[in-house]
């Protein structure tokens, strides 16, 4: 579903591809992996960032599926990271008023972390300040094609498989299409994030490293939200008629 601007201007819902971990660290001469330590104090810093500013919807690209094929090391690392940003920040962000919910393939994750991510979802399902979706074993294709297969599961004819009837099974189905998605670290592109959800999402790429993102950098973003013409397929002038 398309979103509607809210709050004079103010994205309702902000997607976030947290890019540049690795180089921040690089460039102190420390391992990838306190990027990754530092790409989660940065996260809790946009999230308190977003409820200041009455965003409803926060979704953040924490591990695509693509990313098993890093070393080893690294994703064990990363495994490890989400237990202890869970066990240190979980009632920090209750306290917040944050709805935290998974969004992923939970196959290929350990039990452990799955009890970690029940915990944190249940914990926090009766918060309504903001909804901080973590994406982590999540790929666009991916999410297309297990709404294809719920969709057939469930006997879904063919005639009767519109945009709106398969967005029902998309793994974000309960919240609006982003707004305003936002890349950091310099990178154009988006990595199969949300593709059936970005169709009419505003983009905005940014040099600055994820760790050292912060409010000053999510106003630039947002201003440049507020300056585009959305049209969603039609046009804004008076008197003109929409386009199809």
């Amino acid at each position: 579903m398309v979103s509607a601007d809210s709050k004079a201007g103010v994205p309702r819902h902000v997607a976030i591809v947290m890019d540049g971990n690795g180089r921040w660290a690089k460039k102190r001469f420390l391992p990838r992996f306190f990027g990754h330590k530092q790409g989660v104090d940065a996260l809790v810093r946009v999230v308190q960032a977003c409820i200041d500013r009455e965003i409803e919807y926060l979704t953040v690209f924490a591990f695509s599926s693509e990313n098993w094929k890093r070393p080893s090391d690294e994703v064990s690392g990363l495994m490890g990271l989400v237990l202890a940003a869970v066990s240190r920040y979980l009632a920090r962000m209750g306290a917040m008023g944050v709805r935290i919910r998974i969004v992923g393939d939970r196959e290929a994750v350990s039990d452990k972390l799955r009890a970690a991510w029940a915990e944190a979802e249940t914990s926090t399902a009766h918060n309504s300040k903001l909804t901080l979706n973590v994406a982590f074993n999540y790929g666009g294709r991916w999410d297309i094609v297990q709404a294809c297969r719920r969709a057939i599961e469930d006997g879904v004819p063919a005639a009767e498989l519109t945009e709106a009837k398969l967005s029902e099974y998309m793994a974000m189905n309960y919240a609006p299409d982003p707004d305003l998605f936002i890349r950091t670290g310099g990178e154009l592109r988006i990595s199969n994030f949300m593709l059936w959800q970005t169709a009419y999402t505003e983009f905005v790429f940014s040099d600055c490293l994820w760790p050292e993102f912060g409010e000053a950098q999510l106003d630039e973003a947002i201003a440049a939200f507020r300056a585009r013409d959305r049209r969603f397929g039609g046009v804004n002038a008076p008197g003109v008629p929409q386009e199809a």
